[in-house]
């Protein structure tokens, strides 16, 4: 961290027991994220409840570069935070679920889904339990009824759109995974 951590006790005594837990949860995050440039930490009792224990609300403030992350952990979301060290555990695990977020998009690392491949029915062999798919651009795969999903290769007609995983066999390309697909069989 460029600046120095902050924290704060709000409505209670500094408690230098959980002072040291959060300065050593704070400096965790570093590894997340090394151009944290501050941290601020807020640590309140949510209501006097001497009978069944205070629960405690937990603010994290981080400021990074080009984002600020801001965590509140408030007990009416969480019975549990009746322990403290149970409340900064949880604020602080959302906090590196934030930063590993933030630098994921970052690096554009962020999962994109490709469509499938597609393509019609060409050829139906049933007897020999395969096919032959046309892509759009013209290219003849290979399927056999195993790759086709559900059961539904008896199913499957002339003409018949369908999305495939492809991959490299013996003789050529050969689809896997075989769906159909349409107004009925929606990907």
């Amino acid at each position: 961290m460029k600046l120095p951590l902050q924290v704060s006790f709000r409505g209670m005594k500094r408690v230098a027991a959980i002072e040291a837990m959060v300065r050593e949860k704070a400096a965790r995050l570093d590894r997340f994220a090394q151009d944290i440039m501050s941290c601020r930490v807020v640590v309140e009792p949510a209501g006097k409840h001497h009978v069944h224990g205070n629960q405690y609300e937990v603010h994290i403030d981080i400021t990074l570069p080009d984002e600020e992350i801001v965590i509140t952990r408030e007990p009416a979301e969480h019975k549990e935070h009746r322990n403290i060290q149970t409340a900064l555990r949880d604020a602080f695990d959302a906090a590196r679920r934030r930063l590993e977020d933030f630098v994921r998009r970052r690096r554009l690392a962020v999962k994109t889904h490709t469509p499938l491949p597609h393509g019609r029915v060409t050829r139906l062999v049933p007897d020999e339990d395969y096919g032959i798919l046309t892509t759009p651009d013209g290219r003849e795969v290979y399927f056999h009824r195993a790759s086709v999903l559900h059961n539904a290769f008896d199913k499957l007609q002339i003409g018949t759109e369908v999305a495939f995983v492809e991959e490299l066999g013996d003789n050529g390309p050969q689809a896997s995974t075989v769906r159909r697909v349409g107004r009925h069989n929606r990907l």
